[in-house]
């Protein structure tokens, strides 16, 4: 992340179920009302993924774009994303089959979906969001932002990184 110190942001145990839809398209930092861009997100299977289950999709370099617009999840977003990719000729890659413990690694703005679950088993992952350690509570532009502003910071006036606060630790550094 090319910080001096990094913090927990939050975590998510995400369960996609049996015959559950695909995840679109999306920016996992449009949810977050935070003032930097020096976030990145775990993702780490805590049962082996198998290829007919199927992992995340990466679009490459998609986090030198930026923001890309008010696109939360949705069909809308999906297609209008997907156009982009293909527009800027970026890359997608898959890391196809992974095992409990593996864990893949993507920056805040890095365009990226999942496949839906065609089988019987249930896709269990963890993800942990880190940020740089001196990162402060951004004006939320979005009701996502809201949203995540109420569940992770007590108060929005806030510094995040003034805070001692359990839910946003400091993992290592400064």
């Amino acid at each position: 992340m090319g910080v001096e110190g990094v913090r927990l942001y939050h975590d998510q145990a995400l369960f996609k179920e049996p015959g559950g839809g695909p995840t679109p398209w999306h920016q996992d930092q449009h949810y977050w009302p935070l003032d930097t861009n020096k976030t990145i997100t775990m993702w780490m299977p805590l049962v082996d993924i198998p290829p007919e289950v199927g992992s995340m999709s990466f679009a490459s370099g998609s986090n030198r774009l930026g923001y890309v617009g008010d696109l939360p999840i949705s069909d809308k977003s999906n297609e209008a994303l997907q156009n982009l990719i293909k527009e800027r000729g970026l890359r997608t890659t898959s890391y196809g089959v992974l095992k409990a413990g593996d864990a893949t690694f993507h920056s805040g703005w890095t365009l990226h979906g999942a496949p839906g679950n065609p089988t019987g088993l249930m896709r269990e992952v963890m993800t942990i969001i880190y940020m740089a350690a001196d990162t402060r509570v951004a004006e939320p532009k979005n009701a996502n932002q809201h949203a995540d502003l109420a569940t992770w910071h007590a108060l929005e006036s806030s510094p995040v990184k003034s805070r001692s606060s359990a839910l946003n630790p400091v993992v290592c550094g400064k």
